[in-house]
């Protein structure tokens, strides 16, 4: 366990690293892999040393070393919170003897980071995140499923997807402007990663999504920077929720129905 922790964190300060390049430039169109990380304010190119998750941004005090412009604090935040997620999403899928699944949902872990954060920036979750995470998934849960001579869990996995996708799309339907097609999208790639867990999770997920969505509108409301007739970015409500469900889904599907489906 030791092993998978270190290692888990690791990855995760580097995929981290990435994600901010990734919430920086997928939002304008621009190319991931060029021009190299570089100061938004000054153009410099960023030393190798520097580039140093968390680590470069706490030597270099928060600065450019170049021109001395403030480094957001914000950079090395979603690095520790992407390390946290994979070690969290590691530990939970051995507990699940899912380790098969690691790959799978560590690429959904960053997707999901990189979609909160640009929904929150631009009230966008961009197709060119998306549509691609759908192919992706879908090979690395068959993967999976294969090693794991778990057939049953490919096929969860599609099904969870549809019907979230459906169910969504029929709420965006329903009320236009209360929820984008962009949520509609995500949602399906939410129930495919849950329900390969089981259907418990992805219930759990989806009602966990809703629920944050729910007590952040009351939160900002009740600060008074919104109105009921606002619209408040979902996408890190969902992604959250599946997050939550994912680590804590099974028991509280459990709990729930101890209480209330059992005489």
């Amino acid at each position: 366990m030791p092993v998978l922790i270190s290692a888990a964190a690791l990855l995760g300060l580097a995929v981290g690293s990435f994600l901010n390049v990734v919430v920086h430039r997928v939002p304008s169109g621009l190319s991931l892999m060029r021009p190299g990380s570089h100061c938004p304010a000054c153009s410099h190119p960023i030393r190798t040393r520097d580039n140093v998750p968390v680590l470069g941004w706490l030597l270099l005090k928060g600065c450019c070393r170049d021109c001395r412009e403030a480094i957001p604090v914000r950079y090395p935040l979603v690095e520790l919170v992407t390390a946290v997620v994979f070690v969290l999403v590691a530990v939970r899928l051995s507990q699940l003897d899912l380790l098969a699944a690691l790959p799978a949902f560590g690429w959904f872990a960053a997707v999901a980071i990189a979609l909160a954060l640009i929904d929150l920036d631009t009230g966008r979750l961009p197709d060119a995140l998306v549509l691609p995470t759908y192919p992706v998934l879908a090979a690395l849960l068959g993967v999976a499923a294969f090693v794991a001579g778990d057939p049953a869990g490919l096929l969860r996995a599609g099904i969870g997807a549809a019907v979230s996708f459906v169910a969504f799309y029929a709420v965006a339907v329903a009320k236009p402007g209360g929820m984008g097609f962009g949520d509609v999208k995500t949602a399906g790639l939410v129930g495919g990663v849950l329900a390969f867990v089981s259907y418990p999770v992805l219930v759990v997920g989806l009602a966990a999504g809703f629920l944050l969505g729910a007590l952040g509108g009351l939160a900002v409301m009740a600060a008074r920077r919104a109105t009921r007739h606002s619209t408040l970015p979902y996408g890190p409500f969902l992604v959250t929720g599946a997050l939550a469900s994912l680590l804590v889904g099974a028991p509280v599907a459990h709990a729930y129905s101890r209480l209330f489906l059992t005489a």
